[in-house]
């Protein structure tokens, strides 16, 4: 008989060749091509050693554009179309033609192409459909600029040739943003690309214009809008940013016209908009200045007579009580007007310079205007005092100078009806908003909707068709440009210079994008899309207008979902900008760590609604993350390796060399037995959290079971099992690993596609020229289009060995926290007694395993069912129903440790009462019955433990 010692030293060895062979070629630069083990000559894999993503990303992207797995599996365009297929669709939100990547686009691209990617390997024919918007003001503005820099001015140009210009800068910088989502791994079906103004976008724009027009819903009017003045162009109140800033209040005399020397007080932030005041305004319930209602009184410096009006809208704290009424100017003041058929006087031209309306100060800017008037009322004795005051300032989003409320004739949409149906389409559930408290914001926004001015000063857009006769003054509006007056016959006609709002065409785009407004197989099939997955910034701009426009023009809401994904801001909260020197540039990003590092960051962090807080310190964590996901890949690939070289077979009927290995051989281990039940757990969870668009947990959920229970428990359990010698433990380990690593890049493919179908596609080629070839065997060529992992029932025997594992996880967790906190060598084995009571046969059974990844000595390591008596000078460590005795005399303070089980014995005999205390409340009878039961469950443990910690204390 061989002495235990030395048949463990035996074991050592042997674990120690194989460890060698595995980690040898990756842990040093110049590994061996071949390794000697167990007699059996083993070449190795030809897997890289560490993860290039710089190579693989735009290798993997291009494989899979070649391959057309973009393009949905059930085509109208192909012949094996079959329609009662049900589609997935998703219709990108289209990113600004000239724009550039920011965190932002990887957000939304993100997310999209993970719901993308998740219904594609659930067999269902997925269809993302990619483009660009124009973007009306903001691309015209670019080309303004550079202009500007070469002296020229769009007006100096002309139409044509200005348009020539846009055209150009589109052709010239308009495939950057597309290059770059391309970059995010964006799996869109770029054969059905769009742009909102090529030729079948421009049709269904005319199209849906000509319809509302034809309804009576389409009118020309004046009305109060905001201007730009940089822009030259109306824009809406959903474009106009607040900010708050510094100003003055200036309080100033508005004479009384009789010359009786009496005046009222009035207090303005905007001293210039004097000159087109058409009233004062008092509450008609304030004593101080009812006896003037009714009364005149004089604009300054202009001599114009108003009336002093009685209106409840005064507020009569605010400034003197007494309110300046300016209808043209200001849309509080524009409500008033209207109330009391006031005169609309516009006082501030295009270019916001002062009208003739101001006398003596027509065509000054409106800035120098306020001081020159001011001074001048100063010099006249109108002036009361000036006080700071922080203004609420509106500028233009696009442009960023102040915007001027005005009087401007444009073109609207009565809404209320199309808003109506809206309402109902979200009220009746057909849509449904993510996250739901966004519901009570959509609703109280289209309650409140006011008519939609579409129309835009500007020349890169859908031009109005609207052509105006010089003969007989009417309108035409036509689908087709006209070539003479519908009214009169004349050819003397002339378009509308304007053009739409952007947010009309991409009102449109869930639809036009398909074809309409002709019924294509791609209209009929594709359409109403899925899920509209979108920032909640732009709910109302977007996401509303595309409701009605599609419940109007197709009878259909456009989509089933909306997914609503918040803001990013920086580490600390705080909204990213230059002026912080915050901004994360994600083309930077990429390079550094890699797309799925940043997919995997914005993911995980992402929640329904909410704004996220991101640093690269995270995305760095997570490029850590996609090698931890590689250096797992390719020690599973190079058990395969081995596993193939070593001779070793699957099924019983299979021979490799002298070796047999029959299938009743083939018994899994409890850890075998852990890792596939917490697997089969993870697939459940996730798909229901994936149904619930909860991606960020699921993506965080896989994560924790990757690393902390896959690479950091099975992985290195996986080892000694391989190592033991005995081929059927092998074969059955290896083929654990596979079976999980497989499933595992499957969950995490939609949120690092790259990584994942790497090395998905080298352990498909590992396994196939193995003997494990048959789980490969139906495999598609590419993960990307592999089957999703399907959830299953519990079969019932997992709870039990998820528990025992979980037992055996503690005792190693504790003796390595001994260890730790003793200072132990990481090298030194030490000794170890266990009493493990009812868990005694599960500790023999798990020996080597617990001597092993606890760095106990085997030949030292003793299970007993129980002791007469503790060892003397031991570490006593409580595990459930097992004690574990270390015999550390030398290296520990006795007195210490006994100081230390003591404060164990109060904390859990705290627990025992707080416990105690809660199942003698009314919480026993009225909490859930399981609720109760774990409650009952955890005083026993403790009760259990509290036993065991006094027998040790003695």
């Amino acid at each position: 008989m061989f002495h235990p010692s030395y048949l463990f030293t035996c074991y050592l060895f042997t674990s120690y060749l194989f460890t060698c062979y595995l980690f040898t070629r990756y842990l040093s630069p110049a590994y061996s091509t071949f390794f000697h083990f167990q007699g059996v000559l083993m070449s190795h894999y030809d897997l890289p050693k560490a993860y290039d993503f710089k190579s693989t990303e735009p290798r993997i992207y291009e494989m899979w554009e070649k391959g057309g797995y973009f393009q949905p599996s059930n085509d109208p365009r192909k012949p094996d179309f079959d329609p009662s297929k049900k589609p997935f669709v998703i219709s990108i939100p289209p990113p600004n033609v000239t724009g550039e990547l920011h965190l932002g686009h990887p957000m939304f691209v993100s997310l999209e192409d993970l719901m993308i990617r998740y219904h594609r390997m659930k067999g269902e024919p997925a269809l993302w459909v990619p483009g660009t918007d124009h973007a009306g003001i903001a691309t015209q503005l670019q080309v303004e600029r550079a202009l500007e820099k070469e002296g020229l001015s769009r007006e100096q140009l002309g139409r044509e040739a200005f348009l020539q210009r846009m055209w150009a800068w589109k052709e010239k910088y308009g495939g950057i943003i597309t290059r770059q989502i391309r970059r995010l791994g964006a799996s869109c079906d770029w054969t059905r690309e769009r742009f909102t103004l090529d030729e079948g976008l421009s049709r269904a724009v005319r199209e849906a214009f000509v319809r509302l027009y034809e309804k009576g819903l389409i009118y020309r009017g004046l009305r109060l809008v905001n201007w730009s003045p940089g822009l030259k162009t109306a824009v809406s109140d959903l474009e106009v940013e607040y900010s708050e800033e510094p100003g003055k209040l200036y309080y100033f005399k508005y004479m009384l016209a009789d010359d009786s020397g009496e005046y009222i007080p009035v207090a303005t932030t905007r001293p210039e908009t004097i000159l087109g005041d058409t009233a004062v305004a008092v509450h008609p319930e304030d004593p101080r200045y009812q006896k003037y209602i009714g009364r005149k009184v004089r604009v300054p410096i202009l001599g114009r007579e108003i009336p002093v009006i009685a209106d409840a809208y005064v507020d009569r704290e605010f400034g003197t009580g007494a309110l300046k009424i300016t209808p043209g100017h200001d849309p509080n003041d524009y409500e008033i007007g209207q109330r009391h058929g006031l005169p609309v006087l516009s006082m501030l031209d295009r270019e916001a310079k002062v009208t003739e309306i101001g006398g003596p100060y027509a065509g000054l800017d409106r800035f120098v205007c306020r001081e020159k008037l001011w001074e001048d009322m100063r010099a006249a004795g109108l002036v009361i005092k000036e006080e700071p005051y922080t203004l609420n300032v509106p500028r233009s989003q696009r442009g960023g100078e102040i915007v001027e409320p005005m009087i401007s004739e444009q073109w609207f949409v009565k809404i209320e009806p199309l808003a109506k149906a809206a309402l109902e389409a979200v009220r009746d559930g057909r849509i449904r908003i993510i996250p739901e408290r966004f519901e009570k914001v959509y609703f109280n926004w289209l309650e409140n909707i006011k008519d939609w001015c579409i129309s835009r000063q500007l020349w890169w857009g859908h031009r109005i068709p609207v052509w105006y006769c010089a003969d007989c003054g009417k309108q035409t509006v036509a689908r087709e440009d006209p070539s003479a007056c519908a009214h009169c016959g004349s050819k003397n006609i002339q378009q509308d210079p304007d053009v739409l709002d952007t947010w009309f065409s991409s009102g449109l785009w869930p639809f036009s994008t398909l074809g309409w407004p002709d019924q294509t197989p791609d209209l009929r099939y594709f359409y109403p899309t899925s899920v509209m997955e979108t920032g909640y910034d732009i709910l109302f701009f977007w996401v509303a207008r595309m409701i009605m426009m599609g419940l109007e023009f197709t009878g259909e809401a456009p989509f089933h979902t909306v997914y609503l994904h918040g803001l990013i801001r920086d580490e600390h909260g705080r909204k990213m900008s230059k002026s912080y020197g915050n901004v994360i540039d994600p083309l930077v990003v990429m390079d550094e760590y890699g797309t799925d590092a940043l997919r995997f960051t914005l993911l995980v962090g992402s929640t329904p609604g909410q704004d996220m807080n991101i640093s690269l310190k995270k995305i760095e964590a997570n490029r850590n993350f996609a090698n931890k996901i590689w250096n797992a890949g390719r020690f599973v690939i190079s058990a395969l390796s081995a596993l193939q070289e070593s001779g070793n077979q699957v099924s019983g009927n299979q021979e490799s060399g002298n070796q047999v290995i029959s299938q009743s051989l083939i018994t899994w281990s409890l850890a075998d037995s852990w890792i596939w039940a917490r697997l089969q757990q993870l697939v459940r969870d996730v798909e229901r959290l994936f149904q619930a668009y909860q991606f960020g947990e699921a993506g965080r959920q896989i994560y924790e079971f990757f690393w902390s229970e896959f690479a950091d428990w099975y992985v290195e359990v996986a080892k000694l099992q391989i190592s033991s010698g005995a081929p059927h433990v092998a074969q059955r380990t290896v083929e654990t690993l596979a079976r999980v690593l497989d499933i595992c890049l499957r969950l995490l493919h939609p949120f690092t596609p790259f990584v994942t179908e790497e090395l998905w596609g080298h352990l498909r080629r590992a396994l196939l020229a193995s003997p494990l070839a048959h789980l490969a065997a139906d495999w598609p060529e590419a993960l990307i289009i592999a089957p999703w992992p399907q959830p299953r029932e519990p079969e019932g025997w997992e709870e039990a060995k998820v528990a025992d594992f979980a037992l055996v996880q503690e005792i190693i967790r504790s003796i390595r926290n001994l260890r730790a906190e003793k200072k132990v060598a990481p090298a030194k084995r030490i000794p170890a007694v266990a009493a493990g009571g009812a868990k005694t046969e599960l500790l023999k059974e798990q020996s080597d395993v617990i001597a092993s990844l606890a760095g106990l000595d085997p030949a030292q390591f003793t299970i007993h069912r129980s002791l007469d008596s503790k060892p003397d000078e031991a570490v006593a460590l409580v595990v459930g129903p097992v004690e574990i005795y270390v015999p550390l005399a030398g290296m520990t303070d006795l007195e210490a440790e006994r100081a230390r089980l003591s404060k164990e014995l109060a904390e859990t005999e705290a627990q025992i009462a707080r416990l105690e205390k809660l199942l003698a409340s009314d919480f026993a009878q009225k909490a859930p019955p399981p609720v109760v039961q774990k409650e009952r469950e955890k005083l026993a443990a403790y009760r259990e433990t509290a036993e065991k910690l006094k027998a040790q204390l003695g």
